[in-house]
């Protein structure tokens, strides 16, 4: 063998290991990011279940406040159910997430559920600033795929969600976790344009052996706007029972049970 061919086998050997580390590199990432986000969904549904009392405020860009207050019922990671008791002209609509993604709403003044389409969840929730698909109980990791984004801060690991649907409103939205405890510390929401335009900070407790997000404050850069939610009352594991997430149970027949 010449030296000519000595060389280019040394090259090609190179190549051929530099390449194997780096798709080993991209793999472990791609898998890390997934266990991340997993452990991110499993804390934030620990709980059997869970019941708490709502208040939701909302600020214009004058500072005008607007309160409302409602109940929280969630069961496992995919049933929630959500009703404003407060005020009067917000009291009894209701939102039902259930398994598959599916999502319902109710209002009084319509007399019967109506089912919430994909479109229909870009829209603003309640005239809040979070969507009908931020208040979906459908866990992260089933509608986006993670990725690391390197972070020099040695308590948070920043993971980029890409949506696994065209239909989400969302065209990317960048997570700041914990490392430690695996709860979101902020996120950010860009839209179909890929502009940032709002983000979600989350201030975590823990009660008993699960954490909780007991204020998450979402403010819309454009609009000006912000809407805080606060918990209160939090209660875990009393056995509710899967007949109060029902569309038949939305006008609120069975929430005490």
């Amino acid at each position: 063998m010449n030296t000519l061919e000595s060389t280019a086998k040394i090259i090609k050997t190179i190549l051929f290991f530099l390449l194997f580390v780096f798709a080993t590199n991209t793999s472990m990432k791609a898998q890390s990011a997934s266990e991340l986000l997993i452990s991110m969904d499993e804390l934030m549904s620990a709980p059997k279940d869970k019941e708490a009392k709502v208040k939701m405020v909302l600020t214009d860009k004058s500072g005008k406040e607007k309160v409302r207050e409602a109940v929280l019922i969630q069961k496992g990671r995919y049933m929630k159910l959500y009703r404003y008791t407060k005020p009067e002209k917000q009291a009894g609509i209701a939102t039902l997430s259930l398994p598959d993604d599916k999502m319902w709403m109710y209002m009084p003044a319509f007399g019967k559920p109506i089912k919430i389409s994909l479109l229909s969840k870009s829209q603003a929730f309640t005239g809040t600033d979070f969507s009908y698909e931020d208040m979906t109980g459908t866990s992260y990791s089933d509608r986006f795929t993670p990725g690391v984004v390197e972070n020099p801060n040695a308590d948070i690991v920043q993971l980029e969600l890409m949506p696994m649907s065209m239909k989400s409103r969302y065209s990317k939205i960048i997570v700041y976790l914990n490392r430690e405890h695996r709860y979101p510390e902020k996120m950010e929401y860009f839209d179909d344009n890929k502009e940032f335009f709002k983000y979600a900070t989350y201030s975590y407790v823990k009660q008993g052996k699960y954490w909780y997000a007991q204020e998450v404050v979402m403010t819309d850069i454009k609009k000006e706007h912000s809407t805080s939610i606060f918990l209160t009352e939090m209660k875990f594991d009393q056995g509710i029972s899967d007949d109060v997430f029902t569309v038949e149970n939305l006008a609120g027949k069975k929430d005490s049970e």
